[in-house]
């Protein structure tokens, strides 16, 4: 049972694993992902990627909505001009790969600071119909700019990188989850900082934060645009997954679901953020291979589809009512539960 730690140098204080513990978990968690593409089927690898995009995305909700405190529903529209500018620069310019994913995390960073403008005027519902009202204008562009191929949308050629072409799961799997990997080490160090805890402190009282000095509307505008960034690099990494971007892959519904996802996983916690976007990308597919195992084949898969969505509907209502907390919490548990066990009954 670990009761306290005990640090000789500013070094081991600073650090984000600073247990034996943790440092063994993240050692074998990493041969686990290491390891994974080479034992997992193709359709596997394709949901591997996917929640990774997923948790990308969530996580720079996460910086917005869970530390600052600042309700967004423009996610899906930050990921598309993202998606977008990836798209343009790939077919248009022929630019490298990972300089197109810095561009679209860019371009949307730049939209977030437009959009993040109201919030120093308004704030929880009132914030989120203006984001909600930035989703619709960026659909709109979308849908009838002749840059953006209309409603037709932009079909993209396989990135490549170094000569690699990567047209497969596996090949874009060492790509998505690195980038995944770096964006939330960011992501973790940035709330061990002042810009990080000016965040915190806006989210808890933001009268008082600006009494002790910190600038409301950069602070803000700085969260609006960092959470953009990651939107616009997941949207990025979505477009070259799937290749084809058109107005409706990013659809209003696509923000909700990235907001349930943090308040499932728990506001406030990177690894909330991680266990939501996993949580609500694998368990549809875990329910629809649940029906499939059922005795009646495709046609009784066909009939529960629409009871698979009202499971999964109860699921997120009953970790809203009985853990509000959300699933990092229940993390939390399990670990103190174990800090004690055998020596409690």
């Amino acid at each position: 049972m670990r009761i306290g730690t005990l640090k000789e140098t500013y070094i081991a204080d600073a650090a984000l694993f600073d247990s034996r513990t943790q440092q063994t978990w993240l050692v074998l968690g990493a041969a686990l992902l290491l390891l994974f593409p080479f034992m997992a089927s193709d359709y596997w690898l394709y949901l591997a990627c996917l929640v990774s995009i997923n948790v990308a995305s969530a996580t720079g909700l996460n910086i917005l909505t869970g530390y600052t405190g600042l309700v967004s529903l423009g996610q899906a529209a930050f990921m598309g001009l993202g998606a977008y500018t990836v798209a343009i620069l790939e077919i248009r310019v022929g630019s490298p790969f990972l300089l197109n994913l810095l561009a679209g995390g860019f371009v949307a960073m730049a939209g977030g600071l437009v959009v993040g403008i109201p919030s120093l005027r308004v704030k929880g519902l009132y914030l989120a119909i203006a984001t909600i009202a930035a989703s619709f204008i960026a659909h709109f562009l979308f849908a009838n700019t002749a840059f953006t191929g209309r409603t037709a949308g932009l079909t993209l050629p396989p990135a490549s990188l170094f000569g690699v072409v990567l047209d497969t799961s596996f090949r874009l799997y060492w790509i998505i989850v690195p980038v995944t990997l770096l964006m939330l080490l960011g992501a973790a160090n940035l709330f061990r900082t002042r810009v990080g805890r000016a965040f915190i402190a806006i989210r808890d009282r933001d009268i008082s934060a600006e009494v002790l000095g910190i600038a409301l509307l950069r602070y803000k505008l700085l969260s609006f645009g960092l959470s953009s960034f990651y939107a616009g690099v997941a949207g990025g990494l979505w477009a070259y997954f799937f290749r084809v971007v058109t107005p409706e892959s990013f659809p209003l519904s696509m923000s909700i679901f990235f907001l349930a996802a943090i308040i499932v996983g728990g506001m406030g916690s990177i690894l909330g953020g991680i266990l939501g976007a996993i949580f609500m990308t694998m368990v549809p597919e875990l329910l629809k291979l649940a029906v499939g195992l059922l005795p009646g084949g495709s046609e009784l898969t066909v009939f529960l589809s629409p009871v698979r969505t009202v499971v999964f509907g109860l699921l997120i209502i009953g970790f809203l009512v009985f853990e509000p907390h959300g699933l990092a919490e229940v993390w939390r548990r399990i670990r103190r539960f174990f800090h004690l066990w055998p020596f409690r009954n």
